[in-house]
């Protein structure tokens, strides 16, 4: 008798960025998604972190130097508990083999609160290495390969996608593209809400596309 194949269990980390509650379009479509793609995958497990409405704080000199201190092993108790949300929210990232990001593009960039868990994930040793060539030259290495990552974004203008007008403004999805690739995440999808700002029916239409993408996607990702 040949042995059972057992599928391991879908888990995905859900990360809302946005400041907003019931008023996000970025959160609202986010939890559209989550609801078919749960619907789809009935054993799956979903994680939400918070990061638009709560504190997430920002780097500080004494979680620089507990991050790199030259001896990990002997860390300090004190420097322990400088790096205890960090070690948190990087073992929930490292747990999961999906991510989902939703976010609004805010003065062409991302929502503070998003940036701060982006520089307590991004983590020497744990998501991210640094070894030296032959020159002495530093060579990154990403450890967090083979996971994917969905980001889900709402912009109040229009065109700031590939190959649209005012692409070079924006800095949100293409730095989080950068900061997963870096850290192993280079299966990247983004699907965006364009125009908030244009009339209420180029809105609409931009969210309608949006959540049509997304049911499209919630059966195979």
């Amino acid at each position: 008798m040949y042995p059972l194949k057992v599928e391991q269990m879908k888990k995905m980390l859900v990360v809302h960025a946005s400041p907003r509650g019931e008023r996000s379009h970025s959160r609202r479509l986010a939890e559209s998604f989550l609801e078919a793609w749960q619907a789809a995958n009935p054993d799956a497990q979903i994680t939400r972190r918070e990061v638009g409405r709560a504190f997430i704080p920002h780097v500080t000199e004494a979680f620089v130097a507990a991050n790199f201190y030259p001896e990990p092993q002997s860390l300090p108790k004190v420097m322990k508990a400088d790096l205890q949300l960090s070690d948190e929210l990087v073992g929930e990232l490292i747990e999961h083999e999906l991510l989902v990001i939703s976010l609004p593009l805010y003065n062409f960039g991302v929502p503070s609160g998003l940036k701060a868990w982006i520089d307590q994930i991004v983590r020497l040793g744990l998501t991210f290495d640094i070894r030296q060539d032959s020159q002495g030259i530093a060579q990154y290495q990403a450890l967090l390969n083979g996971k994917r990552a969905l980001i889900i974004t709402s912009r109040g203008g229009n065109g700031f996608g590939p190959g649209g007008e005012n692409e070079g403004m924006n800095h949100a999805d293409p730095h989080l593209r950068t900061v997963l690739g870096y850290i192993g995440i280079d299966d990247v999808r983004v699907i965006a809400a364009e125009g908030e700002e244009s009339d209420k029916s180029v809105f609409l239409r931009g969210c309608d596309e949006a959540e049509r993408q997304l049911r499209d996607l919630a059966g195979h990702f």
